[in-house]
């Protein structure tokens, strides 16, 4: 196998895992996760909403890295390129 083809899946694996991790720490409606960490980490109301800004970038970043590495897959390799022998 191809070394760039090796790393361009390996990213997509990684930021794909990273998505669904930390899709799963938002909260929704002050009952996730986030919520239960940052409630006994930080006992003020600012405290929160730096957890869930901080858990908003890291989202984000993991979704570029994720959108991007598909891409360079469809375009370094398109449909039926990849040979495997």
């Amino acid at each position: 196998m191809n070394p760039l083809l090796i790393i361009l899946i390996a990213l997509l694996v990684i930021s794909g895992l990273g998505l669904i991790i930390f899709i799963l720490l938002h909260s929704g409606k002050g009952t996730g996760i986030s919520d239960m960490i940052a409630s006994s980490v930080y006992s003020s109301q600012t405290g929160t909403s730096i957890v869930e800004k901080n858990l908003d970038r890291i989202t984000i970043i993991f979704a570029v890295v994720f959108l991007l590495s598909l891409i360079a897959l469809m375009i370094v390799y398109p449909s039926g390129t990849i040979a495997t022998r």
